[in-house]
């Protein structure tokens, strides 16, 4: 009777540390799987073409941590942005181009007033998607498309668990909220505020180190919006003695250099390096005034044109044991993908309320295909908008873009019509304009675009989003005409010139 008494204590006992070895296991499991969503940290600077990133061949300026990220992940050669900050910013946001989300021209929210605001219950977010998906969302630096005196938790209801902005040039404020680098006036939950002998990047790195401590964790998704290198240039903490217009450009590309290696040793000494996918790239290309050199070859800024020195950027995607090494790709990707990759990479579905334009290209960066889905990618927007009836408005009905290949590139005009075709491959500096060429390829090239063309919508959204009262300043309308009648409406950047850079 014992014995039986002991054999089934002895088989109940087995199978309640079989059911709690088991439970183990499964919360084990559970664990894992959660862990197999990626961290995604995504850095985009400001203003800084390929003529500025040493593993691209630049001449005049060393960035070994940039170029180690590079040689250790995956390179792009054709990544396109969108010509300048705010329709390559939004089109980030949305995984929308700008004729479909509206924001085609720049408009800069705190600065020119009008009670605009980027409205993510009107448009697509992409934290609010990673957030859905179990993220823990996090957003650093440079936004300027909403008025954080209007609108405090702005970032909270796009979607980010927590931020540290700089607030943009506020429109009745600007000497205080100017500053962005030395002394910079910040935003976060607990209000706006000068640091008094800090400098921005240092903030807004320590900031996004400390979320990353707090949710460890957790799957994250970090959001570093630069300010580096964009003007005005300054010294940096690391070289506080440079003096001329291009030493100080140098030493903030250099400083950008160092806060992407503070990210990086963070991630490793938080062991979370391995877990962790970094996007880095630049918004647009570089301001027109700095000249840089490729391989000899001098390159002026691009910045708000369309030629491949404004929107073609370097373009680096790193994960360690998961992306391959040291591959450099010739496949089309732009601005509008990333918005799909990440919730491809977070396992997330995309909101069917909305139209996206970008395509994930998660397989590529994984190594499992050499080329993305795209088989033509496009560029457009940049100048600043008008102000009718109250709201921002697009300069055209219909803006004038680019679209390009692997191999060819054409521009179409603000009537809907290609007016010119270069073959990149061997004119990069789209010089030679095949439009009346009779060549098969150039032919064929063609009517593979005007197909692709004609399908584009023929009128582009204007921003859509709900006025808001109380406005602490709104900038003239024909000031703001004077502005968009100022700039060069080519939208070719004009040639380097060997002496730009003397000062």
């Amino acid at each position: 009777m014992i014995k039986k008494v002991l054999l089934v204590l002895s088989l109940c006992l087995f199978i309640c540390l079989g059911f709690t070895c088991q439970s183990k296991k499964e919360v084990v499991k559970m664990h894992q799987e959660i862990k197999k969503q990626p961290n995604i940290l995504f850095i985009l600077l400001d203003d800084m073409g390929k003529e500025w990133v040493s593993q691209y061949n630049a001449d005049d300026i060393e960035t070994p941590n940039i170029d180690q990220l590079a040689k250790q992940g995956m390179q792009f050669k054709n990544a396109w942005s969108m010509p300048q900050c705010t329709p390559s910013r939004i089109t980030f946001m949305t995984g929308q181009y700008p004729f479909r989300h509206g924001w085609v021209n720049h408009y800069d929210v705190p600065r020119w007033g009008h009670g605009a605001s980027f409205d993510s219950e009107k448009n697509p977010s992409i934290a609010k998607i990673m957030k859905k998906a179990g993220y823990k969302t996090c957003i650093a630096g440079k936004w300027q498309v909403n008025d954080f005196r209007l609108q405090p938790e702005a970032m909270v209801t796009h979607g980010f668990e927590d931020y540290c902005m700089w607030t943009g040039g506020e429109g009745g404020n600007i000497k205080k909220s100017e500053d962005r680098y030395w002394n910079p006036y910040i935003h976060t939950k607990g209000g706006s505020k000068t640091h008094e002998g800090k400098f921005g990047e240092d903030v807004f790195t320590d900031f996004i180190i400390d979320f990353m401590k707090k949710n460890k964790n957790d799957p994250m998704m970090i959001y570093y919006p630069m300010c580096l290198p964009h003007k005005p240039l300054t010294t940096t903490p690391s070289e506080p003695n440079a003096n001329s217009k291009m030493d100080k450009h140098k030493a903030m590309v250099r400083y950008a250099d160092l806060m992407l290696e503070k990210l990086v040793t963070a991630l490793e000494d938080l062991e979370i390096r391995d877990n962790t996918i970094i996007f880095w790239t630049t918004d647009n290309g570089t301001s027109g005034s700095v000249v840089g050199h490729i391989s000899g070859r001098a390159v002026r800024g691009g910045k708000t044109y369309l030629t491949e020195n404004g929107v073609n950027e370097p373009f680096i995607v790193n994960w360690p044991g998961k992306t391959p090494s040291g591959v450099k790709t010739n496949a089309l990707v732009d601005f509008s993908d990333l918005l799909p990759t990440f919730a491809d990479l977070a396992g997330s579905d995309l909101p069917k309320e909305y139209q996206f334009d970008g395509k994930s290209f998660k397989d590529l960066i994984l190594g499992k295909q050499e080329k993305s889905d795209r088989d033509w990618i496009l560029t457009m927007g940049s100048r600043p908008a008008k102000i009718e009836n109250g709201k921002v408005v697009n300069i055209y009905k219909f803006r004038d873009r680019a679209l390009r290949d692997e191999e060819f590139k054409v521009f179409v005009d603000t009537l809907k019509q290609i007016t010119e075709i270069y073959d990149l491959k061997n004119d990069i500096e789209e010089v030679k304009n095949l439009i009346d060429s009779k060549h098969e390829e150039v032919q064929k090239a063609l009517m593979k675009f005007r197909k692709i063309v004609d399908v584009l919508p023929s009128e582009d959204n204007q921003p859509n989003y709900t006025k808001l009262s109380g406005s602490l300043y709104d900038i003239s309308p024909k000031e703001l005409d004077k502005i968009v009648a100022g700039r060069n409406k080519n939208n070719h950047a004009p040639k380097a010139e060997p002496k730009a850079n003397d000062d």
